[in-house]
């Protein structure tokens, strides 16, 4: 990472700890809540012609209902492909074919299964935050280099106040979106 100011320390460090929070909100959509949502089926490929291909780039995917998906594959001869590669992403989901379409009917979730699931909530919010943290600790040390440079340290502290404020607000959107996404799991 090659930096001229510190004020590029601080703005490559902001982008880095937004794409964490990107990140985390993707790994969020992918823990299902017990309603039905496209997304759950993101990380699904499937073998096509020997490639693994996205499901979402081979099927239109649509929720007719809130405990129901629906998936209309482009191409009707990949249907047994689809339903393998479901059942292999271990999403506890089971696809039902008619030979046209695949239905895959979201079950309500138990209490025991809502706890494991704000288990993995917490586990995946902290690993966002252990980046984010990790962010602060680079750019930091990329800031002390500044002191050698004639920056004074009245500069570097005022540089490193900054830092730290940054790496609250994000912290604080992690616990936000944990928060949210434990609420949308135990709501029934």
């Amino acid at each position: 990472m090659t930096v001229e100011t510190a004020d590029e320390v601080l703005s490559s460090g902001e982008d880095r700890m937004k794409k964490s929070i990107d990140s985390l909100k993707t790994d969020f959509k992918s823990i299902r809540t017990g309603r039905a949502n496209p997304q759950l089926l993101d990380r699904v490929e499937v073998d096509y012609y020997g490639t693994p291909t996205p499901l979402k780039g081979m099927a239109n995917i649509s929720t007719p209902d809130g405990r129901s998906l629906l998936i209309q594959p482009y191409d009707k001869t990949t249907i047994k492909e689809i339903e393998k590669a479901i059942n292999k992403a271990e999403l506890g989901l089971t696809p039902n074919s008619d030979g046209n379409v695949i239905r895959i009917t979201i079950p309500a979730l138990t209490e025991d299964r809502r706890k494991d699931l704000n288990k993995q909530v917490k586990k995946v919010g902290e690993d966002a935050k252990v980046s984010v943290r990790n962010v602060r600790r680079d750019c930091d040390q990329e800031l002390k280099k500044f002191k050698d440079k004639g920056v004074s340290e009245d500069e570097l502290k005022r540089k490193g106040d900054a830092l730290q404020k940054m790496t609250d607000k994000y912290i604080s959107e992690v616990d936000k979106a944990i928060k949210d996404k434990e609420a949308e799991i135990m709501e029934i």
